[in-house]
């Protein structure tokens, strides 16, 4: 059995051992879910079901990342060990903020949460450290992976800076926007990252391989828990922090362009939003979908959750194929 597959078995069971711990423990101090009054009718059910859920699986992701860097450490293979430290980070640092606005929305009553401003701020300032690190430490460079045309352009010095801080903001906003189906985002999540991983894989870049195999062992792990009908739900704490873990890796293999491809879903639940916002400004109030993100419009159309979540899924994983044959 190769690491990346003890890795994934290992986080998994991790995940599962620190679900059936946490869980319980969100429902006694009553962290429940609050839905949308403007929502589909659909979703009241699912008040007060327990969510900033996100927390589960980034605490093993953090473990288990944490335990492999202390082996590589002892066995001497310092490069590796040091090189999973900025995609750690960066992806703790995105969790903490949406476990911040979680925990002032859920735990303080503070329906607002964090205010945008504050959290534009510190999604803001985490990106410009990581893209600062990987291209001044961890000689990443300013290269850029072209998807199909299969080559690499060098982006002078801040325009790849600027660049990559909206990748990573982008990114981060996407999966967040796609987490309001129960499994949707962990699942469309773990196939991208497993994409990104495969590739680490045919590229052998081992970090990412080890870091990307640790996040799918926990986000599959977290999903046993959040597939319909949630036990659990991930909110900002674990949307934002996934939404950390694809732009870190993207960045690190060069390839952020590629997102274009294997997030398709995100991408479309992002423009789905912002075209819901320019006709409704545009037309005094009539909307292009029935409900925006996307997913909404599905569900409002009459298909089930389930059925939003396997499509969505079926779909990413097509893209995900394609955006592989194109590297």
């Amino acid at each position: 059995m190769n690491f990346q597959m003890i890795m994934i078995i290992v986080s998994f069971f991790l995940t599962l051992i620190l679900s059936l711990i946490i869980i319980p423990i969100l429902k006694r101090i009553k962290v429940g879910q609050i839905e949308r009054d403007d929502g589909p009718e659909t979703h009241l059910y699912k008040q007060g079901t327990p969510t900033m859920g996100g927390i589960i699986f980034m605490i093993s992701i953090i473990l288990c990342t944490t335990g492999v860097y202390g082996i590589l450490y002892i066995v001497g293979n310092l490069d590796i060990a040091q090189n999973l430290l900025p995609m750690l980070c960066l992806t703790i640092g995105f969790g903490i903020i949406g476990f911040i606005d979680d925990f002032k929305k859920l735990v303080l009553k503070n329906t607002k949460g964090l205010k945008p401003s504050y959290k534009m701020f510190g999604l803001l300032l985490i990106s410009i450290a990581y893209s600062f690190f990987i291209i001044r430490f961890c000689n990443i460079g300013t290269e850029t992976y072209i998807p199909f045309i299969k080559m690499y352009i060098k982006l002078p010095l801040g325009v790849y800076f600027l660049f990559a801080i909206l990748v990573i903001l982008a990114t981060t906003n996407a999966v967040n926007l796609t987490d309001g189906i129960d499994g949707l985002s962990s699942s469309v999540s773990a196939i991208v990252i497993a994409a990104l991983t495969a590739i680490a894989i045919m590229k052998n870049i081992t970090e990412v391989t080890i870091f990307g195999s640790i996040v799918i062992g926990s986000v599959l792990g977290f999903l046993m828990f959040n597939l319909h009908p949630a036990r659990v739900f991930m909110g900002d704490t674990g949307s934002l922090f996934l939404g950390g873990v694809i732009s870190s890796i993207a960045l690190y293999l060069k390839m952020p362009l590629l997102l274009l491809i294997i997030a398709l879903i995100p991408i479309l639940e992002t423009l789905s939003v912002i075209i819901q916002v320019a006709y409704f400004k545009a037309t005094g109030g009539k909307r292009f979908f029935k409900m925006s993100p996307l997913h909404h419009h599905f569900e409002l159309s009459g298909w089930s959750e389930n059925k939003v979540v396997m499509v969505f899924s079926v779909v990413t994983l097509l893209v995900c194929v394609i955006g592989i044959f194109a590297v």
